[in-house]
């Protein structure tokens, strides 16, 4: 089969899917076998397009032209094959946790879900493929607009509330300033290809370089840089395999893989130094690092504590990219893929503590972990993930980014990537203890509609296996990451080199 019929599968698979769901709503078992058939599908369909990128083929196909000069186009380059592996192969397991957890808790409009979910596969493939600006403008707004009845799905107040805050937020950022930007750099460069090197350098400097770097960067809004960062907190009242979705596989990996993409082939490298354009991003991402890690600390829920570690996590990325080294532009490229690892492990951990305790406060789950040790056995795996530790895969990626800040020679970002890190201790390891080494509560205490779930009560009582499974797999994920770091590192090295 060639790359362009793999690319054009690629793009067609989830939109099909999502018509097949809906033709088959009336009947879950069968609803659900298409997702998974078109979840796995994909993966293979993107899989097969990696020996050849890896062998430096560039695959392309052209869809329209938007405009004269224009064309909605597909290129798949290292950067955007990794984003579309981690979308399409965390796709099958997000799909089996959503059959557990959608069952177990009874969640209305499940075939909305389901269709929502493959539309929202489907921009993403053609966010990871976009061979231009506008291109991938036109998916990420799509993912936007797909994902909104997934942050609204229960459909109460506080979820209408999210979902206006969501729409509001993301659509504001993206044709207010990003669309602006993507207007002025057609207006400057008179293309807007992604190319190697960067289609700016050379045609703008000085001030106008970092304005336009501005207008990216928050007209990004996915990419959750403080202020605009209040979606993403607020869209926790989403089920978890929707948070999941948002914080690990979709979403905010399309804002900062997005970022990525602009510092490497629209401005390039020599631009960014050359200007100081990243000097204020740095710092920004920096701020946001930190203090989304101390606002985590203060968070006894969960969703909404993991919720403001992805804001922190986002920010690495931007950091990487802000820093315009090869060493940071790599780690920030492989944290893309350990954060999604890590992070999808920790929500479907907290979904499962949820479906099987009805625990959604941390001050809560003392005790728990002896009622369900394979849950927060892989809560602790990925938490260990996240914070950088090995033998799991976030240490290569914030070593590679620490590696990157050296060779800026930004000292100080060096102290803010290992400051952060000790915050992700803080609030991470925890949520893990606390459920292992704290007794719990007595029943008595627990007032009589709650003593049957005390977890004192003897026995293993894990969540149903269709969300157990899932949470094992990327736990495991997370383990296998750090042992085949190089793949990730060998598939990205080309957008680095000269």
């Amino acid at each position: 089969m060639s790359a362009q019929t793999l690319i054009w599968l690629s793009l067609l698979i989830p939109g099909l899917a999502a018509v097949g769901i809906a033709l088959t709503g009336r009947w879950p078992n069968v609803r659900e076998a298409v997702t998974l058939t078109a979840a796995v599908l994909l993966f293979a369909c993107v899989a097969a397009l990696v020996p050849d990128v890896v062998a430096g083929g560039r695959p392309d196909v052209t869809l329209i032209e938007m405009l004269p000069g224009l064309p909605m186009r597909f290129v798949v380059e290292p950067l955007g094959m990794l984003f579309a592996l981690i979308a399409s192969g965390l796709w099958i397991i997000n799909s089996l946790y959503s059959i557990g957890y959608m069952r177990s808790n009874a969640e209305a409009h499940q075939t909305r879900f389901y269709v929502c979910f493959a539309i929202a596969l489907a921009s993403t493939m053609g966010v990871a493929f976009a061979g231009n600006m506008m291109t991938l403008f036109v998916f990420y707004e799509a993912l936007t607009l797909s994902t909104y009845p997934l942050v609204t799905h229960k459909g109460n107040e506080e979820a209408k509330r999210a979902g206006r805050l969501y729409l509001g937020i993301l659509l504001s950022t993206s044709i207010g300033l990003q669309l602006l930007a993507i207007v002025w750099t057609w207006a400057v460069a008179g293309t807007l290809d992604f190319t190697a090197g960067g289609i700016l350098s050379g045609r703008v400097s000085g001030p106008v370089a970092g304005v336009l770097l501005l207008l990216y960067a928050y007209g990004i809004g996915k990419a959750a840089l403080m202020p605009l960062h209040r979606w993403l907190p607020a869209a926790m009242v989403a089920p978890t395999p929707v948070s999941a979705l948002l914080h690990a596989v979709a979403v905010v990996k399309a804002g900062v893989f997005t970022v990525v993409k602009v510092v490497v082939y629209i401005f390039g490298f020599d631009l960014i130094r050359e200007t100081g354009a990243g000097d204020w991003l740095a710092a920004i991402a920096a701020a946001t690092l930190l203090i989304a890690s101390l606002v985590a600390m203060t968070k006894d829920n969960l969703k909404a504590r993991l919720a403001y570690s992805t804001v922190s996590q986002l920010a690495y990325v931007v950091l990487g990219a802000a820093l315009a080294t090869p060493a940071a532009v790599l780690g920030a490229g492989m944290h893309i893929a350990m954060h999604a690892m890590g992070k999808i492990t920790l929500f479907f951990c907290a979904g499962a503590i949820y479906t099987a305790a009805h625990k959604t406060e941390i001050s809560e789950m003392a005790g728990l972990g002896r009622v369900m040790p394979l849950t927060f056995a892989a809560f602790l795996i990925g938490a260990l993930s996240i914070i950088g530790l090995p033998p799991m895969g976030g240490t290569w990626s914030k070593w590679y980014l620490m590696l990157g800040a050296v060779e800026a020679d930004r000292l100080v970002m060096v102290v803010v990537l290992m400051i952060s890190s000790l915050l992700n201790i803080a609030y991470l390891v925890p949520v893990a203890a606390r459920a292992f080494f704290l007794p719990a509560p007595r029943p008595a205490a627990l007032g009589a509609a709650a003593a049957p779930a005390a977890p004192d009560s003897g026995g293993i009582r894990e969540a149903p296996l269709f969300c157990l499974i899932p949470l094992c797999l990327s736990a495991a994920g997370c383990i296998v990451l750090f042992f085949y770091a190089d793949a990730i590192y060998d598939l990205l090295r080309p957008i680095v080199q000269p």
